[in-house]
């Protein structure tokens, strides 16, 4: 019996969050002139009425929602949605604001071949000239449903949008393909969902399946939130594994659903599947309490479908390298994705900022505490990966010194703090800049936030001797009410007072003062590092872990010479102000020798080693385009990577954050 989601409480506040998108009819404060005899007036369209603004009402009816996704060669989505209507205007919306990406990217242009009929007709629909993501219809008298057809042009490659469909997978994404009637919160929309797969396939997905027969899959009847929010992969090679010690392969259990390229690439091992178990325990430990009634890690081992890590409230997209689990902890990020989207099931969308909570999704979210969403939601997901055993405290040293390098060596902070960094993605989702360094972008409010949360951890823990942690204060505004999963809106005060019922403190100072410093005096937020008893330094020699983990350190020259070498020997992520920066050199530049040696990533290595404590310059041969540069670079100070080093002396309070939890 599919559960609906408690949206009483929920459809006041949506629904005040709504706007009422402007009528397509001349408003200004003066007509437009009378043309004159040498001028002819321009060709406007017809006056199309407002679209209507989301309300507590629900839509009359069930909407028949048929996919089918079985030409995995082509790559088309084809729909078809059943919609009971009335007589008279109609506004259909395709999803703009689409969950979890915190910005308008829903993909419209790959929407074609839009048909509606009814009545045995077809009926005409135009284009809103303000917001193309709506569709005006004007259903004839006597017409009671319409149907509406079209395909999802779905991308061979990821260049612009990624793939989602390859001849041994699909990963369908409701939003992409579905139109829904304006005028409603999406909590009051009910869908019949199907999809068709092609023969043999298997699929997971956080919906309650009628019949799966012939490679149809029907479900029962859910809420336009509810199916959004439930993202499916399906595909020929397909394994479901429970990981849940607390309820087996029961009702509302945890599991892993994994697709892959090949057969060979869907087998965990024992040990690792008893790390997937401990992560659902620590995790428990963690809240106190489930917001979830099921939840379905979907896990997609591929090379060929594109990246993708991305929450849901009971269920995730997770895409890793083919190789994850016959070569585990090859990639540290792909290792701490599963937990990170986990966490999401607690914060982003249980409790989720207020502002993230919008009617339907054609309202704009806004951003302004995306550093919980996003930032705290980063510090746990990197903490459980260490209590749960899928990576070890040593792994997860050497990503937080990563991390604190990389902000501690930021220019951008100089003029943009972090908070602007929250509200500029609203601009465009993980947009790229040659100047990644001063730009700052979108990463900042996870891993900037990471030291943010770590320094507010260890200062409870410091000022209460230990009896109280973020811990805590996870269990107080994340948990409660087990099961339920009702999204709660939550504000900058309310993350305030939560803190303050753990550890009274000026918490509001501490937390603007670390979000909204720039200038040159603004520096990182290292004193999180301190107080867990490790302070950051550089070293010129890696261990094979440290190479493991930090997997670009053969080319990184970021802390020496301002720039990262790529596989082609280019010069890419020349940092602000560094020393490349500051010899003339930007983006497009390519690194022909070393030292009058033909160039190498091992060569470029060699020589800053040998350049150590001499006076001897490092000389590099730069192309770009028909231009040629010889370059000098005065440095002798060797490589440097970063490392994290105990303080003598000092308490491991990280280490004890990292530590599992025994209840």
């Amino acid at each position: 019996m599919t559960r609906r989601l408690p949206a009483a409480a929920l459809a006041l506040l949506l629904t005040s969050a709504a706007s009422t998108a402007l009528a397509q009819q001349w408003t200004g404060p003066q007509a437009p002139a009378a043309p004159s005899p040498q001028n002819t007036p321009l060709a406007l369209p017809r006056a199309l009425p407002p679209i209507p603004a989301p309300t507590a009402e629900a839509y009359p009816g069930v909407i028949r929602y048929e996919v089918d996704a079985t030409d995995v060669e082509k790559k088309i989505v084809r729909v078809r949605q059943t919609i009971p209507v009335t007589p008279g205007p109609l506004v259909l919306l395709y999803p703009k604001f689409l969950p979890g990406n915190h910005a308008a990217t829903g993909p419209i242009q790959l929407v074609s071949g839009v048909t509606v009929q009814g009545g045995g007709a077809r009926i005409d629909w135009l284009r809103d000239t303000i917001d193309p993501y709506a569709f005006h219809i004007e259903v004839p008298q006597g017409v009671s449903e319409i149907t509406v057809d079209f395909q999802w042009l779905t991308q061979p490659d990821s260049s612009t949008w990624r793939v989602v469909m390859t001849p041994e997978m699909v990963n369908l994404q409701w939003e992409k393909a579905l139109l829904y009637p304006a005028g409603y919160r999406s909590t009051g929309i009910t869908f019949a969902p199907s999809i068709r797969l092609p023969q043999g396939w298997k699929y997971g997905v956080a919906l309650d399946t009628q019949s799966f027969v012939d490679g149809l899959a029907t479900f029962a009847p859910t809420d336009l939130y509810t199916l959004i929010d439930s993202p499916l992969f399906g595909g020929a090679n397909f394994q479901r594994i429970a990981i849940d010690p607390r309820r087996g392969n029961g009702e509302g259990a945890v599991h892993l659903n994994i697709v892959a390229d090949a057969a060979k690439d869907l087998a965990p091992t024992t040990e690792q599947l008893g790390w997937f178990e401990n992560l659902v325990t620590q995790t428990d430990r963690l809240f106190g309490a489930r917001p979830y009634d099921r939840y379905d890690f979907l896990v997609a081992a591929t090379s060929k479908m594109g990246g993708i890590g991305l929450e849901h409230h009971r269920s995730s997209e997770n895409s890793v390298p083919t190789d994850f689990f016959t070569n585990w902890g090859k990639s540290m990020g792909a290792v701490g994705l599963l937990p990170h989207e986990f966490v999401h099931a607690w914060n982003g969308k249980r409790q989720r900022p207020v502002d993230e909570l919008t009617a339907n999704h054609n309202i704009p979210t806004q951003n302004t505490l995306l550093w919980v969403y996003e930032g705290q939601t980063e510090y746990w997901g990197d903490v459980l990966t260490a209590r749960s055993g899928l990576a070890s405290k040593e792994d997860i040293l050497v990503t937080v010194a990563e991390n604190a390098a990389f902000y501690d060596n930021q220019p951008g902070r100089e003029w943009r703090p972090l908070q602007d960094a929250n509200n500029h993605n609203l601009l465009g989702y993980r947009t790229s800049n040659p100047y990644s360094s001063w730009m700052r972008g979108t990463g900042d409010y996870y891993r900037e936030a990471l030291l943010i949360w770590l320094d507010a951890d260890t200062l409870i823990r410091e000022a209460t001797g230990g009896k109280k942690s973020l811990d805590d204060f996870a269990k107080g505004f994340f948990g409660g009410d087990d099961g339920s999963w009702a999204p709660r809106g939550y504000t900058f005060d309310d993350v305030v007072a939560a803190l303050n019922a753990v550890h009274p403190h000026d918490w509001a100072t501490f937390l603007r003062t670390r979000l909204d410093a720039s200038g040159p005096d603004a520096r990182a937020p290292l004193d999180g590092l301190a107080r867990g008893g490790y302070r950051l330094t550089y070293t010129d020699t890696l261990t094979a872990d440290e190479k493991r983990i930090q997997s670009g350190w053969a080319n990184d020259f970021q802390y020496s010479l301002g720039f990262t070498l790529s596989s082609s020997n280019k010069l890419t992520g020349i940092r602000w102000g560094g020393r490349a920066f500051d010899a003339d050199i930007g983006p497009g530049w390519e690194l022909v020798a070393v030292n009058d040696i033909a160039a190498s990533a091992e060569k470029l290595r060699d020589a800053v080693t040998a350049a150590k404590g001499t006076d001897a310059p490092i000389r590099l041969l730069l192309k770009n385009g028909d231009r040629y540069r010889t370059v000098d670079f005065d440095y002798h100070d060797g490589l440097r990577y970063p490392r994290l080093e105990r303080i003598p002396g000092t308490p491991d309070r990280l280490g004890d954050i990292l530590s599992p939890r025994r209840r």
